[in-house]
């Protein structure tokens, strides 16, 4: 039953990817590809610093989630260890889909050599994703709070149910601090158990995830030009929507999913610039992390093979000269 539950993932994500692309090829096919090459020569090099600045972002306070978590469990690793395990488990996560799973290999490799058990590496990853989740509700909640007219950029939405999801989504992140602060007993969902962190942990959570959305999000921002830019509350709260869907649709890389559901969301800006900004996202998001990450993982696999041949080479020489 298990391996069946596991290969329904893959199967669901290749699905949502070939459904959304379809889509996303019927709302494209008048886009020529000269208006989309002059919309991507048209983002100025300072647009793409602040894009490369934001993906930094981005990045850095994904590598606090993996602190956070270390800090929650009592544990502690240096900044640079956790940054390249961190970075190349969301690097590789983000493109091949299925993120919890696919992280939760690279961590086990990494933290399991620094001591770690598997029920510690268990917990981070389960911490991370939870993390993350929280500051999708903290930004989005907050989004719909004061702008709720971007929930009718989706499907058209009733802007009563902004006003609606708004309260439900800020509540969620608040009563996890007043369970913090209280002292709350775990929350059972099924056969998993929250247990609230100390409040100075969960403090950290509430920050570090909005700034990797921030992040994330600027990146679009600072590739769409500003004649054609709705302001980056608008950026930001459609690209949390579109990549939440993503996630949640197990599609790898969130191909087609997240292009399909922002372009949608964005009528009112041109369609070449909105795809171009979507590129530029994927390029510096996905793309080039993924070959980065790629490079780590090929460098630390080729060390793991070479230790055990050093070790024998090193006691050879041992025994050659205990027999002189």
């Amino acid at each position: 039953m298990k391996r069946v539950h596991d290969a329904a993932w893959p199967i669901i994500g290749l699905g949502a990817v070939a459904v959304s692309s379809w889509l996303l090829f019927k709302d494209l096919r008048g886009l020529s590809f000269a208006s989309l090459k002059s919309a991507l020569f048209s983002i100025s090099p300072t647009r793409w610093l602040l894009a490369i600045g934001s993906t930094s972002l981005a990045y850095a306070a994904l590598a606090w989630y993996d602190q956070i978590a270390l800090l929650h469990l009592g544990r502690r690793l240096s900044w640079r260890y956790v940054a390249v395990a961190s970075f190349t488990a969301y690097a590789l996560a983000h493109n091949i889909g299925a993120s919890v799973l696919s992280g939760a290999v690279v961590r086990y490799r990494a933290y399991s050599e620094k001591g770690l058990s598997v029920g510690e590496i268990g917990v981070l990853v389960a911490f991370c994703s939870f993390t993350f989740a929280l500051g999708a509700a903290t930004v989005g909640g907050f989004s719909l709070l004061f702008h709720p007219e971007l929930v009718e950029r989706f499907g058209g939405a009733p802007l009563w149910l902004g006003q609606v999801g708004a309260a439900a989504l800020v509540a969620a992140p608040s009563l996890y601090v007043v369970g913090s602060l209280l002292h709350f007993p775990p929350l059972k969902i099924g056969a998993y158990e929250l247990v609230y962190p100390r409040p100075p942990v969960a403090a950290r959570q509430l920050l570090a995830a909005p700034l990797e959305l921030v992040g994330a999000s600027g990146i679009i921002y600072f590739a769409l030009p500003a004649a054609a830019n709705p302001g980056f509350a608008v950026v930001l709260g459609v690209f949390v929507a579109s990549f939440s869907i993503a996630l949640m649709s197990h599609a790898p890389g969130g191909l087609g999913v997240l292009e399909f559901t922002f372009v949608e969301a964005m009528p009112d800006a041109p369609q070449p610039n909105v795809v171009a900004a979507l590129l530029v996202f994927r390029l510096l998001y996905l793309i080039l992390p993924l070959m980065f990450a790629l490079v780590v993982v090929l460098n630390y696999e080729r060390k793991r093979l070479r230790a055990p041949a050093a070790i024998g080479e090193a006691n050879a020489n041992g025994l050659a000269d205990l027999d002189r």
